[in-house]
């Protein structure tokens, strides 16, 4: 069996589509353009690329991108001081600050003064809360874009078995969450799951978030399972160059999987595609406008 893949990039690409439309659509009908402001502590490099990143497609989405930059030796009061700033304008319906932050700064303190109805990462405990007990919430954009993913290529997932191996709150979690509100039977698996191979084989959906280079081996998976690798990692290979790998051995998986995605081009260009699509929503949750489905 050779698996189909699950081409996040494309998938993404007509996300990002949809999110115009709809935003000319707000502009045209409601004078109404979604704003998103983008708040960097530091010169993290990847965090750069991921912020430059995030502000094009705003703009290329037809809404109004604000970028923020700090210091690494910013404050804990200058970073919050900038949130009060946004939470306050009205023209900013999104609010997102890049992880992660400099030891100085408490993550938790600037991540619970984003207004929750501008929380666009949905990392505020309150949108976790209110996704855990099915009330409209806010949702973190990877987990999202994973699901959506997932009911593109399996339609129903009502009454399959899912496991997540890995319990961020940031992946994991919501992962788990978005899955059990659509009726899966859901495992949470980690470092410290017994005999981890075998709870992976029990899955029809299989989503790999650890951090770890190829830990999830072929003999991992459940021939015909559904395999989403949210791992992005970057190992050095025999001639001295690097390359981007997942959590999940693609090389073995895909030859059981029914369906995978790959790294690069699987989850990853779906997060961003996922924020703006968030974005859109705030903004007219905020204007109580009727939201447009994702």
């Amino acid at each position: 069996m050779t698996a189909d893949i699950i081409d996040g990039k494309a998938f993404a690409a007509s996300v990002r589509e949809r999110v115009g439309k709809q935003v000319a659509k707000l502009q045209a009908e409601n004078g109404l353009t979604p704003g998103l402001a983008v708040v960097l502590v530091g010169e993290d490099p990847a965090s750069l690329v991921y912020v430059r990143n995030k502000g094009k497609s705003t703009q290329e989405a037809g809404m109004k991108s604000e970028e923020i930059r700090l210091e690494a030796s910013a404050s804990q009061e200058e970073v919050l001081a900038v949130v009060n700033r946004l939470n306050a304008d009205p023209t900013i319906h999104g609010i997102l600050v890049q992880l992660p932050l400099p030891d100085q700064v408490d993550e938790m303190a600037i991540l619970d003064a984003i207004n929750p109805e501008k929380d666009v990462d949905g990392f505020h405990v309150i949108n976790t809360g209110r996704q855990a007990v099915g009330l409209p919430a806010m949702v973190p954009c990877t987990p999202l874009g994973c699901l959506m993913m997932l009911q593109d290529k399996l339609g129903d997932l009502s009454g399959l078995n899912a496991v997540v191996v890995g319990r961020s709150n940031i992946v994991g979690k919501p992962m788990a969450s978005l899955l059990l509100a659509q009726s899966c039977t859901v495992t949470i698996a980690h470092s410290r799951t017994r005999d981890l191979p075998a709870v992976c084989r029990g899955a029809d959906i299989l989503v790999a978030a650890v951090g770890r280079p190829e830990m999830i081996r072929g003999d991992w998976v459940k021939p015909g399972a559904a395999v989403i690798d949210v791992g992005i990692n970057r190992i050095e290979k025999e001639d001295g160059k690097t390359k981007l790998v997942g959590d999940v051995c693609f090389s073995e998986a895909s030859e059981v999987a029914g369906a995978i995605t790959p790294v690069p081009g699987g989850v990853g260009p779906m997060t961003i595609a996922c924020l703006l699509a968030n974005t859109v929503t705030a903004a007219c949750r905020q204007a109580g406008i009727e939201e447009p489905a994702v």
